[in-house]
C-alpha cells in the first residue's frame, strides 16, 4: 500500500471512530451537609411540595423559567426558613444546588452540591455564590445585571442564576402551604 493510501485509510478511520465524552462529576455535598452549612444549628424537616398547575403558571410568569417537575424538595425550618434542592442543566449535564431562603424571602446562601460539567466549575467558588445573599423576589437575579458572569462558565452562571430566581419566586408561593 502506498503512503497516500495509508494516509486516506488512517484519516477515514479517524473520522469514523466514535469519540468518547468523559464527563467530570464532582459531588461536593449531600442534602444533610448543605443544610448544616446553610442553616447551622437549625433542625430542618424534609418534605416534597406538590405545585399545582396554577402555581407552576405563576412561577413561570414571575421568574421566566419553568420547573422540570411539579414536585419540589424542600427542607423547612421552624420560622418558615427553607432549603430548596434544585437542579438545572449546565451545558450538557445537571448541576444540583441548594438555595437557603430566610423567612423574609431573602436568600441566605447557595451551595453547589453536584457539578457534572467538564468546564465551568468556577460557579462552585464562594465569591461567585456570595452575590446571591440578600437577594429576593424583588431583585432581577440576572447575569450581567446584578449577578456577574464567569468567563468559561457562562452557561452554568446563567442557568444557576435562572434557577435561583425560580426558587425564590417558588418560595413566595409555597411558604403559605406549610
Amino acid at each position: 500500500m502506498r503512503a497516500s493510501e495509508w494516509s486516506r485509510l488512517v484519516l477515514s478511520l479517524a473520522l469514523t471512530t466514535p469519540v468518547s465524552y468523559v464527563a467530570h462529576a464532582e459531588v461536593y455535598l449531600n442534602e444533610k451537609q448543605a443544610a448544616e452549612i446553610l442553616f447551622p444549628g437549625i433542625v430542618l424537616n424534609s418534605s416534597w411540595v406538590e405545585l399545582t398547575a396554577q402555581d407552576l403558571k405563576t412561577i413561570e410568569k414571575l421568574s421566566g423559567k419553568k420547573w422540570l417537575s411539579s414536585r419540589v424538595r424542600v427542607f423547612w425550618g421552624p420560622a418558615r426558613e427553607a432549603l430548596v434542592i434544585d437542579r438545572v442543566y449546565g451545558k450538557h449535564e445537571f448541576i444540583t444546588y441548594a438555595v437557603a431562603i430566610n423567612s423574609d424571602g431573602k436568600i441566605k446562601g447557595i451551595e453547589i452540591m453536584e457539578y457534572r460539567e467538564t468546564y465551568g466549575s468556577q460557579v462552585c467558588g464562594s465569591e461567585w455564590r456570595k452575590q446571591f445573599i440578600g437577594k429576593g423576589p424583588g431583585d432581577l437575579l440576572k447575569v450581567e445585571r446584578d449577578i456577574k458572569n464567569i468567563s468559561g462558565a457562562t452557561l452554568s452562571s446563567v442557568h444557576i442564576t435562572d434557577g435561583v430566581r425560580r426558587v425564590v419566586h417558588t418560595y413566595e408561593i409555597i411558604k403559605e402551604k406549610i
